[in-house]
Order: structure tokens, then sequence, then C-alpha cells
């Protein structure tokens, strides 16, 4: 598994722009983000705060799913990216906790939300990629690592979630 979704970071990977893909459609994009985010509004009977203003950045938008809704400690985050149909899933936010196991253990996410967002994210055609993966440093080819002085070199996170 952890195999076929690197070779996805990898096959969603561009030597052109950092921001977006060659020939992306953001109306496309918007629309399937906008579609999310209903999704998600109707599972957790609550409105999920949207964040569809982020600029100079690989990522798409970020949903919260307040802590409120869900049955854990800590919001949940959706974190949608502008390359390919690829998510990430974190507690609280992402960084707070290395991966989803971390956070089940800590009781800041419960195992029944977090199939229920997956669920939604299969069904809408996402690619949910472990934010533990995200953390590995950056070895595609496109000239980010150009960017970043040699002791801090970038990670898939930055490539496809952050801002540049």
């Amino acid at each position: 598994m952890e195999d076929d979704l690197r070779a996805a970071l990898h096959r969603y990977d561009e030597a052109g722009g950092l921001e977006r893909p060659t020939g992306y459609d953001h109306a496309a994009a918007r629309a399937a983000f906008d579609v999310l985010v209903e999704r998600l509004d109707a599972e957790f009977g609550t409105s999920c705060r949207a964040d569809r203003q982020i600029e100079d950045a690989s990522l798409h938008g970020r949903i919260e799913i307040p802590v409120e809704a869900v049955r854990g400690r800590a919001q949940l985050v959706v974190s949608v990216s502008n390359f390919g149909p690829m998510t990430v899933v974190s507690a609280e936010n992402p960084g707070a906790y290395l991966d989803l196991a971390e956070a089940l253990a800590d009781h800041a996410a419960d195992s029944a939300d977090l199939q229920a967002i997956q669920g939604i994210l299969a069904a809408l055609g996402y690619l949910v990629i472990p934010e533990e993966l995200l953390t590995r440093p950056y070895d595609g080819i496109s000239d980010l690592a150009s960017r970043y002085p040699p002791d801090q070199a970038p990670d898939w996170w930055i490539r496809f979630f952050d801002y540049l």
C-alpha cells in the first residue's frame, strides 16, 4: 500500500508549476471541493469551516470539521491538493500528530469519524495520503528543492499541501 501511495506522489509530481499542475482546471477543482464540503456538512450535521481563499500554495483548500461535531477530542481537518485528487486527513491540525494512529491512541480522533470521512473521500474519487508519508524528503522532479537551503530540504507535504 505504501509503495502505491509513493508511486501516486511521483505520478502527480511534474517539472512544471509548483502551485498547480499543467492543465489545472480551477473551476472543476472548486466544484469537487464544494461537493466534498456539502457531504461532510451532511455527515457531521454541522457547517464545516472551508478555507477557499488559499493563494501561492500547492494546497487547494482546507475543511475543518469542528470538535463539537466529532466523537474525538479534536477537530478533524481535510486538506485538498491542487495536484490530482490527493487529500490528507488530520486530527487537530496538520502536523499535530505524526499519523492518525497516534491521534486515535490519544483519543483526539475517533475511528467511526475517520471511516466516515474516508468513505466520503473514496466515493468522490479522492485519494487519501497518510500525513506521515508526506513528511519524507521530497525526491521528485520539480525544481522545488532548489528553492531551499540544503539544510532545510522540502518534504512532500510542501510539494502538495502547503504554501510556497
